[in-house]
């Protein structure tokens, strides 16, 4: 079980899901952290660099949009996990970002986030 204290905070508040999320991001970010997470089978570290990304931007427009159509944080957040989880990573994704083809989409871009995060770090090195 994941408790508030192990859900790392965004390093990008200004952009990525929670500069997207405006006035619900802090409601919004241990919620959507949790729920990618149980979804995709991927650490809360990678999770974070997931909605750091401009990807997490997307998947917050995703999220706002569901709240638009009334539904509350965890509805929207749900939602849109599931609509993400239910998309496949095709040839072109596959070939532009090195996702293998068939990948849960959420899946694809939460390990795409992570793999671009350490490759960063071993190019700065």
């Amino acid at each position: 079980m994941t408790t508030q204290q192990n859900i790392p905070a965004s390093q990008n508040d200004a952009w990525g899901f929670f500069g997207t999320m405006n006035d619900t991001a802090a409601a919004a970010w241990p919620i959507a952290m949790t729920a990618i997470s149980d979804a995709t089978y991927q650490p809360l570290e990678s999770v974070r660099l997931f909605l750091d990304s401009r990807h997490g931007r997307h998947f917050a427009d995703d999220v706002l949009n569901e709240m638009l159509r009334g539904h509350t944080i965890q509805q929207a957040i749900d939602a849109a996990v599931t609509r993400w989880m239910g998309w496949t990573i095709g040839r072109k994704t596959s070939k532009d970002y090195g996702i293998p083809k068939g990948l849960p989409y959420l899946t694809g871009f939460v390990i795409h986030c992570e793999v671009t995060d350490e490759s960063f770090e071993a190019e700065a090195a």
